[in-house]
């Protein structure tokens, strides 16, 4: 059979340049009409549910205007649906919230062991249109972009089916084990130095050496580098610290460690680009050696993708003022006006449902102020319906008609290495947990703080304790170590994963200290602080205080094993 003849080189720059114009046309129709889309997508929403149970129990009984579903439809949070939620993971495929199946849930990053979102086929169509939007606004800034290949470290999670047979996975993990990534046609924005097998490859040691090890060898290709998230990338430079020798060993002899890379599929895509290249392991044996690092392979400015509902349309802004813009065709988005500005406090209670006067300081997206600060509130095709997504943005301009937002910051999150997220409630309950180990020396906490240490590559968690011993027994090293895992123990599935599986959290560090937490207040009064004013102190996020505490600290400890975690959410432990 002949060969397809090969679209040539002019051919395929201008196939680039039509798609890219009518991508760039889509911006600017939903940026500048963005009130109208909005109507749009909120009218299509309802009409297409009008019968779901969801929308008829709340009594919208088929109307589709916008002051109609306002006065209506409260505002929710993810307690409001968890019964919903645990009907869908059962089993029940009646329409109770959308009038098409739901295909799988996706897995937030939140706390609480993460939150199950349900979504159907069409939606993951949508999402993959917003990823298309993110290379053609990265060449406007930089050109010829789509005439080389791009070394990007991307990785899937571990993955688990609900008792009624649903799929659910993070919503990354979903798209590349989706036919939209697996088949996707020919792309030049797509075109990666890592092969499908070993994106999707589940041990994530196997996977990125397979990754590292095939973009090495076409670094001659690659014009751009990164992750989806920068701590994957710095993982992945500090990958290339630890394990240059075997890779350089690789690339010399044109083979692969059999010991390390065991997954057949894997090995095979792998040894279709490997080919012996002595000078290229000597070249990367001499950076190496001459510099410490990786230099030579570059670091490339990777496109801000934040929530899969807004993209940055100015990739190469300084960091403070990098803001995004919403893809309003995908969700009706509203937001809830802040005027405590506490957003980023910590809150011992978890937020509910607004009240009457709450939920009247709702905006509709095109009405916020520059400068303001909002909380999002998002209604989707896959049934979440004026739910409260718990990010907390400032107005920073306008695209045409369409806001941009900086990015402030998780509403109640106060610890986040990777994709973990860890509220205060939880932290609570892992020093409850923990105490217990304590009290058989009648010693208690009196006192305590933590903050996120990103210094080390992977980060992690560090816990000062300040502790009151009044028995005469000495507490054995063995014992702050049990207490280190029952708080690890108590956090939510998200973070043990990130331990315990995905390798992207380092153990939790715990400080003993005598008497700092009375320094730290002097220091804070000596700043200006009124002493009726000092917060709780279970968070530190300002550094110069974590040097102080660091200054104190009397004894070190830290977990001896990983705290367990299996694929699945602890909510179904009780579905049945």
């Amino acid at each position: 059979m002949p060969e397809a003849p090969k679209t040539s080189r002019k051919a395929n720059d201008f196939i680039v340049a039509e798609e890219n114009k009518k991508l760039f046309q889509f911006i600017e129709e939903v940026t500048t009409k963005a009130d109208e889309v909005q109507k749009r997508v909120l009218a299509e929403i309802l009409s297409r549910n009008a019968d779901v149970e969801y929308l008829q129990r709340h009594g919208l009984n088929g109307y589709t205007d916008r002051e109609t579903f306002k006065k209506v439809m409260p505002v929710i949070t993810y307690e409001d649906i968890q019964p919903d939620i645990i009907r869908i993971a059962n089993g029940d495929k009646s329409p109770i919230f959308c009038s098409q199946p739901i295909s799988e849930f996706l897995t937030s990053s939140g706390t609480s062991g993460g939150k199950l979102m349900p979504t159907t086929e069409e939606e993951l169509g949508r999402r993959s249109l917003l990823y298309s939007l993110l290379m053609p606004v990265m060449s406007q800034f930089v050109p010829d972009l789509e005439k080389g290949k791009a070394m990007y470290f991307l990785f899937i999670k571990s993955e688990a089916k609900t008792p009624g047979g649903l799929l659910a996975r993070p919503v990354l993990t979903s798209y590349y084990k989706s036919p939209h990534f697996k088949n996707r046609r020919p792309d030049p924005y797509t075109n990666y130095t890592s092969p499908n097998e070993a994106i999707l490859c589940p041990d994530s040691y196997q996977s990125m050496y397979s990754q590292m090890l095939c973009g090495l060898c076409q670094n001659a290709q690659v014009l751009r580098v990164g992750a989806v998230f920068a701590s994957g990338f710095i993982r992945a430079i500090r990958f290339l610290e630890k394990h240059w020798p075997l890779l350089c060993e690789d690339i010399r002899t044109g083979t692969i460690n059999t010991d390390l890379i065991t997954d057949p599929s894997v090995r095979e895509a792998v040894m279709k680009i490997l080919k012996p290249d002595p000078e290229l392991a000597d070249f990367i044996e001499a950076e190496w050696k001459n510099h410490g690092k990786g230099s030579s392979l570059g670091c490339g400015l990777i496109p801000s993708m934040w929530m899969l509902l807004i993209v940055n349309l100015n990739p190469f802004a300084s960091l403070r003022d990098v803001s995004y813009t919403p893809y309003s065709d995908y969700v009706l988005l509203r937001v809830l006006a802040n005027s405590q500005k506490q957003w980023c406090h910590s809150s011992i209670s978890t937020p509910k449902s607004l009240s009457e006067k709450e939920q009247q300081k709702l905006v509709d997206l095109v009405d916020v102020k520059i400068g303001q600060e909002y909380e999002l509130v998002v209604t989707t095709y896959a049934g979440l319906y004026r739910y409260r997504v718990g990010d907390v943005l400032r107005v920073a301009g306008f695209k045409n008609n369409a806001p941009q937002f900086n990015f402030i910051c998780r509403k109640n999150v106060v610890l986040s290495i990777d994709s973990d997220k860890t509220d205060e409630v939880e932290l609570q309950n892992g020093m409850k947990n923990a105490v217990g180990h304590l009290m058989p020396f009648d010693a208690h906490v009196t006192e305590y703080t933590s903050y996120a240490d990103t210094t080390t590559i992977p980060g992690h968690y560090v816990l000062f304790w300040e502790i009151n011993v009044n028995g005469t027994t000495p507490i054995p090293p063995s014992v702050f170590e049990d207490c280190c895992l029952a708080v690890e123990e108590s956090l939510n599935s998200v973070y043990r994963q990130g331990r315990a599986s995905d390798k992207s959290i380092e153990l939790l560090k715990s400080r003993m200290e005598i008497g700092t937490f009375d320094k730290l207040m002097d220091y804070a009064i000596s700043l200006g602080a009124s002493i009726n004013q000092l917060q709780d102190t279970a968070v530190h996020e300002v550094y110069h205080r974590v040097e102080l505490l660091n200054s104190r600290v009397m004894s070190n400890y830290f977990s001896p094993k990983c705290p367990k975690w299996v694929p699945g959410h602890k909510q179904w432990n009780n579905m049945n």
